[in-house]
């Protein structure tokens, strides 16, 4: 049933993707966008065997690489979903890298939590702890690469790649917005184990109660 679900899951991105990969607003950016998507999608391929992420991993991972696919084929900063809530709240630029950022440490952290408590076996705090540290390690090291593309590649390329739209603090912001996202989502993933953990107990406690 879990690789069922997995291969659909599969299937769809698979779709979204081609269907995105056809005429993007620039090859050059879209091809620098997708490096880390391939990477990404060949180590889950490479460790398919010796781990498997839960069913609900797997949708956390394929809603983010959705999210990024829509980046990619209008670059970031141009992305229509971002037009829309920048007209409909007002904003001074289009939101959807912002976005897209908290969505990294959002929908990752339970993953992340996944992999901590069953191949690196930490417990209690440390299971929280470990994801949210990892996930603001990969999101400044995504903005170290990012300032080397922006100089290693041509300008006009790799500005697009950054996306920072002028803001000379856009990367810290979007760092914020990834650490921000995975404190809220370990944050609901420990209310959820604490009340799950209780159930048991509350039962106990509710049938050792006299009958009035």
């Amino acid at each position: 049933m879990a690789d069922s679900f997995v291969r659909r899951l599969g299937g769809v991105y698979l779709a979204i993707w081609m269907l995105l990969a056809i005429a993007p607003s620039e090859r050059s950016t879209w091809l620098l966008e997708n490096l880390l998507v391939v990477g990404l999608v060949g180590l889950l391929y490479g460790i398919r065997r010796r781990f498997v992420f839960s069913n609900l991993s797997c949708l956390l991972i394929f809603l983010f690489l959705v999210l990024h696919a829509v980046g990619a084929h209008s670059t970031y900063s141009l992305a229509f979903p971002g037009f829309w809530l920048r007209d409909a709240f007002g904003l001074e630029r289009n939101p959807y890298d912002r976005i897209v950022h908290f969505a990294f440490g959002l929908l990752f952290a339970y993953p992340l939590r996944e992999l901590s408590l069953r191949v690196l076996h930490v417990h209690r705090a440390w299971s929280y702890v470990v994801p949210v540290l990892a996930l603001l390690a990969l999101s400044s090291g995504y903005e170290i690469l990012e300032s080397w593309a922006a100089r290693v590649v041509q300008p006009e390329i790799g500005l697009a790649f950054v996306g920072a739209q002028g803001d000379v603090w856009d990367g810290q912001k979007d760092m914020s917005l990834a650490f921000a996202g995975a404190l809220l989502a370990t944050a609901a993933t420990a209310a959820y184990r604490r009340k799950v953990d209780h159930e048991p107990y509350q039962r106990l406690l509710g049938q050792a109660r006299p009958a009035r």
